[in-house]
């Protein structure tokens, strides 16, 4: 946990504590005037940039309850801004608490006003702390705090009145169901320890509770005196339960124990101030420009802490990488160490067996080659698929025959030619296995196209339709050959057409050209 620093503020002085490891340091106070605010400055000098929280125990503190129109939001917040301005124009250190909703009529917001009313008692502390840079965190009122103490000594009263001995007095604090509804601060009489008018101050608190209609007539206010042991016996004494005041006693020590405080205080500040120091809770009063060096400071604090975050992670990055680096390493190892073994094995194998014809080399490279010809040689698959695309489009017509050639770069089809008996073998050439690429391709189509009663111009058309599918293939030339109904014009046209005849097949051929 961090340290931070804790003054407390009287109207006579200011005392500075240091929270460290969760207890408080021996305090060392200065007085109210010019020369206690530079010997400040000067305690402040040699704190560097030590967060600090400043809380108040003034007698200029004044408290008022009032009801206003349920609104939320920043139109409720920007409601109970103009009501403060409007009851503590004088001094910046004003606030607001909505302390829930009145149970009678349009159920209005109960909210508690408050504000220190005399801010020249806090301007040179302030300033000081803002000439120092000191990142302020908060100005808190010891009323307002107190609530917390009423929690943790869980006083389950309904109408309690906190009195506590502090450094600026006697401090006497209503609470209604555990919510701070008034506090007032008296000038005890006597600071040496010995009891004070307790009881006469409680009376004078209660009527004017009763006065205010903040207690009603009959209800029974029940003071909880905080007080060292040593002195419950006297102050038990003193203050005598009435018929509308019951006193109730607790020991410093039962209080200091609840706050995880090692020695038991004389007077409730150091109860207050690790209340703080535990807690931290929200400003009481807002601090405005002298905000601007505790912003920075957590702005600063943030920057640290990412960067230790960004540190750690890039460590652990490091450690993951480095293992990944070694474990490859080891890995890397074991399989050079297995390939080692089986070069081995494999070679002892080798040795083993008879001397070979082809060595290992050819026939890997043979089988290379049976792959890559297998991929890559002609086949008149392809243009089969191009003709049975054509004759899906052409019911009329049948195929009779094909005869399906590579066509060699010599114009030599890829057939087998005759030669002599003795005559040498004539090497094949590589495109007619695909090598370096596929060869060109022929392939001679003779079909038939049906006749209906010796209609030639339908023939003739359905052979078109057969031509110009075929031709949309990409890269396939397309050759009539040969037509049932020959229509040049140095040939002789011959036929009769005046009797019907019966249906009949007219054959026809063509040439398909086709380059992978």
């Amino acid at each position: 946990m961090f340290s931070i620093q804790l003054f407390y503020l009287t109207s006579e002085q200011l005392c500075a504590y240091a929270w460290r490891k969760g207890q408080l340091s021996a305090p060392q106070c200065f007085a109210a005037d010019a020369a206690g605010a530079e010997a400040f400055a000067h305690y402040l000098d040699g704190r560097g940039q030590v967060p600090a929280y400043l809380l108040t125990d003034l007698i200029e503190e004044d408290f008022q309850r009032h009801l206003l129109p349920h609104v939320g939001g920043r139109s409720g917040r920007g409601l109970r801004q103009r009501r403060l301005l409007q009851l503590y124009r004088d001094t910046p250190y004003r606030s607001a608490t909505v302390q829930g909703r009145d149970e009678a009529g349009r159920r209005d917001d109960q909210v508690l006003f408050c504000a220190l009313t005399n801010p020249s008692i806090l301007q040179p502390w302030v300033e000081a702390l803002a000439r120092m840079k000191t990142p302020l965190a908060g100005i808190y009122s010891s009323s307002l705090l107190s609530a917390g103490l009423v929690h943790a000594l869980a006083l389950q009263h309904r109408h309690t009145l906190l009195v506590t001995y502090q450094s600026g007095g006697l401090r006497q604090s209503y609470f209604h169901d555990g919510q701070l509804r008034f506090s007032r601060l008296t000038l005890a009489a006597d600071r040496d320890g010995a009891a004070a008018a307790i009881a006469a101050e409680t009376d004078k608190t209660r009527q004017f509770l009763t006065s205010t209609r903040m207690l009603e007539r009959g209800e029974v206010l029940n003071a909880v005196v905080l007080a060292p042991a040593a002195r419950v016996a006297a102050l038990q004494a003193l203050c005598r339960d009435g018929r509308e005041t019951v006193f109730h006693f607790v020991a410093m020590e039962r209080a200091s124990a609840k706050l995880s405080l090692a020695d038991a205080p004389a007077l409730a500040d150091p109860l207050l101030l690790a209340l703080l120091a535990r807690r931290r809770p929200p400003s009481h009063y807002a601090l405005g420009p002298q905000a601007c060096y505790y912003q920075l400071w957590r702005a600063r604090l943030g920057l640290y802490a990412g960067s230790a975050v960004m540190g750690v992670y890039f460590l652990l990055w490091l450690g993951v990488n480095g293992w990944g680096i070694v474990d490859a390493s080891r890995s890397g190892a074991r399989l050079r160490a297995e390939a080692q073994s089986y070069e081995r094995r494999y070679r002892d194998i080798m040795a083993s067996l008879p001397p070979q014809v082809e060595k290992t080399a050819n026939m890997k490279a043979a089988v290379q080659i049976e792959r890559l010809v297998s991929t890559r040689a002609p086949g008149p698959q392809a243009m089969l698929t191009m003709l049975s695309a054509a004759l899906d489009q052409a019911p009329d017509i049948s195929l009779v025959q094909l005869d399906w050639k590579v066509r060699l770069p010599d114009n030599r089809a890829g057939s087998a030619q005759p030669r002599a008996d003795n005559a040498p073998a004539v090497p094949v050439s590589a495109l007619l296995i695909g090598l370096p690429a596929k060869p060109p391709q022929d392939l001679h189509v003779e079909a038939e196209v049906r006749l209906a009663q010796n209609d030639y111009r339908a023939a003739l058309a359905s052979i078109q339709r057969f031509t110009a599918a075929l031709a949309r293939q990409p890269r396939l030339t397309v050759v009539l050959e040969q037509t049932p109904l020959d229509v040049r014009p140095t040939v002789k046209l011959t036929g009769k057409t005046a009797t019907a005849a019966p249906d009949s097949k007219a054959k026809f051929t063509m040439n398909l050209s086709w380059i992978p």
